[in-house]
């Protein structure tokens, strides 16, 4: 799989190359989360935004499909108790309805095959009247 070849470079693409962007990103996001809220981050990768997103939230499930990607995200917050790792596909998203306050897919809709279903399950797992965060 193509993200699991990259993952051992995705870090330095993002801080170095995507400086700018990657840091007006993590600014954005933070604004947009509150102490109180239960996030999904989606295609969480390496972990870029997982820190700003946990700094800011009570609980944070962070998930992605590349297991390469998301062993190098453990293993930088191994420390941070309220995140949760776990492996999964934004289309088919394992959590119940109305699950979270805030759902987060940094960089990825625009990567899939069916963006559409990916927003449709976005939704699904956002509770009523939360913030679905698809920067």
């Amino acid at each position: 799989m193509f993200w699991d070849r990259v993952a051992g470079v995705y870090d330095i693409f993002a801080k170095i190359i995507n400086r700018k962007t990657h840091k007006k990103l993590c600014t954005v996001v933070k604004e947009l989360i509150s102490p109180t809220d239960e996030v999904l981050e989606c295609a969480c990768g390496t972990g870029l935004l997982t820190g700003v997103i946990a700094e800011k939230c009570k609980r944070l499930l962070a998930t992605d499909f590349s297991l390469r990607m998301l062993q190098k995200a453990k293993k930088k917050y191994r420390k941070c108790e309220n995140i949760e790792f776990r492996q999964g596909n934004i289309l088919s998203i394992d959590c119940p309805d109305e699950s979270f306050d805030t759902v987060v897919a940094a960089n990825v809709i625009h990567l899939l095959d069916e963006p559409y279903r990916a927003l449709a399950e976005l939704d699904r797992v956002c509770k009523h009247g939360g913030k679905i965060i698809v920067p």
